[in-house]
């Protein structure tokens, strides 16, 4: 998902000192830090590498890169694999295409929305419900109609009833027709109100036949207790998305709490107050006039990267917002796939190019026979000479067989 809001800022790489703000103070009186006797100086060539050591971690499990993350999001295209996928490869041991569907029945985790649609860990999703009386996010936070809730009674039971369901057996049963989607096309009402009981709370998807989901029902634990329970979830969720994120320039962190409106619709009026309070407790630093923000406890100044090519899904958290991704590498990505074929200008499917802590290009890649193809392109129109680049970068498209069980 393109973010709504363009950042414009300087992108000279001045080095400026360090801003830390009391977390329970309110007043924005900053001061250098000392660290070992030495004074910690924050530039955007830290902010760089931070970004992406904080990020890409030392792959690990499916669980565990689960639970680090909280959230990952989903995207139907292939190209080569799912988003998901694409993501999961960088921070899971042995991570191959499809493992998070397959296994996905065993895991602590849901498919929802929270920032945009993906999976989530089952501790986060319950911070976000019950949800309000709304619609999905593609059609608005209106309420329900008396019609609406009475039909998604009667699907309820029928699903109730059955255990589990495919889409196509709830339109079969009921026969509601098409209606006009969120596109603009026609899709099946059914499949419309399934994923809108579905972001309600009121079904789970329990997991996916060729793709698609198969629903039971489901219900959600009470609702806060009293203000603090509530305020207290709020701050959770901005916390988990900052941690997935950071670090976040103030324009982004702003975006990113705004999102939340998102995952919890019932209190998208106290998000603004969660952003004032978000700014006061996270960590924080002035670069070139811009303030980046990044959960307390963390050290930009200590984060290092490894000497690897990188092939990022356009929904990889390291460049996930845009506005971000062009203030650390001075570029503008633009995803492409729904794009006319005749104005690209990266490729349908473009995925961002890091050699280290840089991007410094894109490649686009497709199955065709069995066998991989892949194109790059260079924001300085040619590759880097060295030798180390070279060997980096096939050993990434090695990496990218393997994970697609493609020979070589």
């Amino acid at each position: 998902m393109e973010s709504p809001e363009s950042v414009s800022c300087p992108l000279a790489l001045r080095t400026v000192r360090l801003s830390i703000y009391d977390r329970r103070a309110s007043a924005r009186a900053a001061s250098r830090v000392a660290l070992q006797g030495w004074f910690m100086t924050i530039t955007l060539d830290s902010l760089r590498r931070f970004a992406v050591a904080r990020s890409l971690f030392k792959p690990t499990t499916l669980g565990r890169a689960l639970d680090r993350m909280g959230f990952v999001q989903a995207d139907p295209i292939r190209a080569p694999a799912r988003a998901q996928d694409l993501t999961l490869r960088h921070r899971v041991k042995d991570y191959r295409a499809g493992d998070l569907e397959r296994l996905y029945a065993k895991l602590d985790v849901e498919e929802d929305f929270f920032l945009v649609y993906g999976v989530v860990t089952r501790s986060l999703q319950a911070l976000m419900h019950p949800r309000s009386d709304a619609d999905v996010p593609a059609e608005g936070p209106r309420p329900w109609s008396a019609e609406r809730k009475k039909r998604a009674q009667s699907v309820l039971d029928f699903i109730r009833e059955r255990g589990s369901v495919h889409p196509r057996e709830v339109d079969d049963h009921f026969a509601h027709g098409k209606i006009r989607n969120y596109w603009g096309g026609t899709s099946n009402a059914s499949t419309q109100l399934l994923a809108a009981m579905h972001y309600r709370g009121m079904l789970r998807v329990m997991r996916r036949e060729g793709g698609v989901r198969i629903y039971a029902a489901h219900q959600h634990g009470p609702e806060p207790a009293d203000a603090a329970e509530r305020l207290g979830r709020i701050h959770a969720l901005v916390d988990a998305a900052v941690r997935i994120y950071a670090p976040l320039p103030a324009a982004c962190l702003a975006d990113l709490v705004r999102r939340l409106r998102f995952a919890v619709p019932q209190w998208r009026s106290e998000l603004p107050s969660a952003l004032k309070r978000a700014k006061q407790r996270l960590s924080q630093a002035r670069v070139d006039g811009i303030e980046w923000f990044w959960p307390g406890g963390e050290s930009p100044a200590r984060a290092e990267v490894s000497d690897a090519v990188r092939l990022l899904t356009p929904f990889d958290p390291v460049v996930w917002d845009r506005d971000r991704l062009e203030l650390l590498w001075n570029w503008v990505y633009r995803f492409e796939a729904y794009t006319p074929a005749h104005k690209r200008k990266l490729g349908y499917y473009a995925l961002p190019m890091l050699w280290r802590d840089r991007v410094i290009g894109w490649a686009n890649l497709a199955v065709a026979d069995g066998k991989l193809a892949s194109e790059f392109g260079y924001i300085k129109s040619r590759m880097p000479r060295d030798r180390a680049f070279r060997l980096a970068l096939e050993a990434e498209v090695d990496r990218i067989r393997t994970f697609m069980a493609i020979e070589s």
